[in-house]
């Protein structure tokens, strides 16, 4: 079969079988195969559909640990692992392609660890799967700022925030200059602060200051419920003249995420809320950059990929590696915008930009701007100051001497990290 007309899964493998006996028992249990050979599997339905091993690199032994039930005894060896599945088996269907690639896989007592690294899909996806809306490009244009990080923050505190003090925390950010706030994940549809009235609330106060100040920032609302709920979710905030929505795409599936894409008119920020049930063990689930191309594909215009030095359990190699996986492109596009996040302060600027070289960045500081000592309009300058000097060349401190706010949030937050190895330990999982 064609390439193109195949999905090639790249997975790391740890077992006590032989590597290639594992890899066989991968492919034949998401294709044809069972446990027996059964009557019915001709030679004729196995080289139409049958699963193929492409390749088996063994690689380092891993050091994790064992998945439970898992069999074997002697040495445990580990291997990156390519296995090709016919599209005629599932069809571009988000759906039944996880079916295939990682359906029972994950619970096969041949193998000691199973983690789907990388997918490569073909050009049928793109037939059913438009991807992005937005994206880069398009988000910067709705904004109008064509260039620089754009920068933005998350309601704080999460829970709790009346309507009416909503409001006056948005005034203050608008009024500051920032470009992007976003509802927690936390913060659905809630009795003390129900959607239709933070929407309405949040979209007159931005509408006031955008006719004060000409600068209208966007406002992600955190629509993530049932299906049915979410499409009017959707629609009452397109119909109040919001400009930007928000769901959790694990908790409604990529395809969800894909239904929401086909009824939706405004960008999708795509939060990754419970993410780490997939990639946090490194011998179990799947990778952020197999995972991020699949919300690619559904439409999400924005990713969160956590920021350096963030406050969860991911190494800086790790995020750097999810926010190259979110900017790469593929299938000839599906741009997404990074969205960097957690425990995100001013002294991480120089760093960031450094290391990601680009300005086509979202990036969030929640406690970093609510927590500045000055208050939140004061974080929204000393995050604006730092990102300026960084992408100018300009020493942190030395900005600090021309903005008070800056030098406040250093002395609160820590100053500029020292520049890291790019070598660094604790790379990246897979």
């Amino acid at each position: 079969m064609p390439a193109a007309e195949e999905v090639v899964a790249t997975y790391l493998i740890e077992t006590y079988l032989p590597l290639d006996q594992a890899a066989e028992a991968i492919a034949g249990e998401q294709s044809t195969g069972t446990f027996v050979k059964v009557a019915r599997e001709t030679s004729e339905l196995r080289e139409r559909f049958a699963a193929r091993v492409l390749s088996v690199a063994e690689i380092a032994p891993t050091g994790n640990a064992d998945l439970p039930g898992a069999t074997g005894t002697g040495r445990k060896r580990s291997a990156e692992v390519r296995i090709a599945f016919g599209l005629d088996n599932f069809g571009p269907s988000l759906p039944n392609l996880l079916a295939a690639v990682a359906g029972n896989l994950f619970e096969l007592r041949q193998l000691a660890g199973i983690r789907l690294l990388d997918l490569d899909l073909p050009p049928a996806f793109t037939e059913r799967y438009p991807g992005p809306q937005y994206g880069v490009r398009g988000t910067r244009k709705l904004l109008d700022r064509p260039e620089g990080v754009l920068l933005g923050t998350i309601v704080k505190p999460s829970i709790g925030l009346p309507p009416e003090e909503l409001r006056l925390l948005v005034r203050e950010l608008a009024e500051a200059g920032i470009d992007f706030i976003k509802d927690d994940e936390l913060m659905g549809n809630p009795p003390h602060s129900p959607l239709a009235e933070r929407v309405a609330v949040v979209t007159e106060e931005l509408d006031k200051v955008a006719a004060r100040t000409g600068r209208r920032p966007m406002y992600a609302f955190n629509i993530t419920d049932d299906l049915d709920r979410m499409a009017s979710n959707h629609d009452l905030v397109r119909a109040a003249g919001g400009t930007c929505v928000m769901a959790c795409v694990n908790l409604i599936g990529f395809t969800g995420l894909a239904w929401l894409r086909e009824r939706c008119a405004l960008p999708i920020h795509g939060h990754r809320a419970m993410t780490g049930v997939y990639t946090r063990a490194p011998q179990l689930g799947i990778d952020y950059v197999a995972w991020s191309k699949l919300a690619r594909l559904a439409g999400a215009d924005h990713l969160h990929t956590n920021g350096l030095s963030n406050k969860f359990y991911e190494t800086d190699e790790e995020v750097l590696r999810s926010i190259n996986a979110v900017r790469t492109p593929m299938l000839g596009g599906y741009e997404t915008l990074p969205v960097l996040s957690s425990g995100q302060t001013p002294g991480l600027a120089p760093e960031t930009y450094r290391r990601t070289d680009t300005t086509d960045l979202l990036v969030l500081a929640g406690g970093g701007i609510h927590g500045h000592p000055g208050g939140s309009a004061a974080g929204v300058a000393a995050m604006r100051a730092a990102w300026c000097a960084a992408t100018s060349g300009q020493d942190l401190h030395a900005a600090a001497r021309d903005v008070p706010a800056l030098q406040q949030a250093l002395d609160t937050f820590g100053g500029p990290r020292p520049a890291a190895r790019d070598d660094a330990a604790g790379g990246a999982r897979g």
